[in-house]
C-alpha cells in the first residue's frame, strides 16, 4: 500500500510543478480540504469542496507564475497519512524571488487525497536569481 502512495505523491508533485491543474484534482477526494500556508485561522485558510480547493491550488500559479516545487522527499506515515518536504521557488508578480523549505501533510481516502495541509517557512524575498 505505501509504493502506492509513493507513486500518487510523486506524481501529485510533477502535476504541479507542471501547473497542471486538472491531474491534481484527479488525485483529490470528492470531499476534499485544503490548508494554506497563511490566513486567519490557527490552520491558515480552509478551502473546502472541489471548486474551492481548484480555485485555491490555482492561485499558487496566479500569484507566483514560475511556481517550482523541487527536491521532493516523499513518507508514508500509515495507511492513511503522508507527507512530503520540498523546496518550493517562485517570483511573484512584483518581481521579488523566493525560496523556502516546506513540508506538506496528507490524508488519504483510500488512493485519492482527501486533506493537503501545507506549510512553508516564513521567510524574505531572496536577493538575486
Amino acid at each position: 500500500m505505501s509504493d502506492s502512495k509513493l507513486t500518487i505523491l510523486k506524481a501529485y508533485t510533477q502535476a504541479w510543478n507542471d501547473h497542471d491543474i486538472d491531474i491534481i484534482m484527479s488525485m483529490m477526494a470528492d470531499q476534499c480540504t485544503f490548508f494554506t500556508i497563511a490566513g486567519p485561522d490557527v490552520m491558515g485558510t480552509e478551502h473546502t469542496g472541489r471548486e474551492k480547493v481548484r480555485t485555491a491550488f490555482e492561485a499558487a500559479w496566479q500569484n507566483f507564475p514560475d511556481a517550482a516545487w523541487l527536491d521532493g522527499e516523499f513518507y508514508v506515515l500509515n495507511e492513511n497519512q503522508a507527507m512530503s518536504t520540498s523546496r518550493f521557488e517562485g517570483t511573484d508578480l512584483n518581481g521579488a524571488r523566493h525560496e523556502a523549505q516546506m513540508v506538506d501533510l496528507f490524508t488519504f481516502e483510500g488512493d485519492k487525497i482527501s486533506v493537503k495541509n501545507a506549510f512553508r517557512k516564513n521567510r524574505p524575498a531572496v536577493s538575486g536569481s
